[in-house]
């Protein structure tokens, strides 16, 4: 679903995207926001949405669940991966760079791949291993 908010930014409307398709904001956020041609999508984690489960298998699993969470956000705000110019990837374990990599390349092209940091940190929420937000043009 797709809600409108009355705030102006920037002389743009500020619309909130918020897919049934993906996982639902467990705090004071949504799971996107678009000014104007730009959408700003929440860092997602390996939720399923249907179920609520988080997957933690391994790390490939976990990582196709969080992008097909950012894919279901990108879908309701009438975009794609293609879109995406700037993600931010964060990991509990820097050894896994390769696993997510391979990954990650499944879902953006060498060819137009968004510029993109990677970087490891203390602890992510629910003690998942990987989370990833993005930046959208259209």
């Amino acid at each position: 679903m797709v809600h409108i908010c009355k705030v102006k930014v920037k002389n743009t409307m500020k619309v909130i995207i918020n897919s049934k398709n993906a996982p639902a904001p467990v705090g004071p956020y949504n799971q996107a926001i678009k000014a104007g041609n730009t959408l700003y999508v929440s860092g997602q984690i390996a939720i399923v949405p249907e179920t609520g489960v988080i997957v933690t298998d391994d790390i490939e699993t976990e990582t196709h669940q969080v992008l097909k969470n950012l894919g279901a956000i990108l879908k309701e705000a009438e975009m794609t991966f293609e879109d995406v110019v700037k993600c931010s990837v964060f990991v509990m374990d820097m050894d896994m760079f390769s696993r997510i990599n391979a990954v990650y390349a499944q879902y953006f092209k060498e060819d137009n791949a968004p510029a993109r940091e990677l970087v490891q940190v203390a602890t992510l929420p629910k003690y998942v291993n990987i989370e990833i937000s993005c930046i959208a043009v259209k």
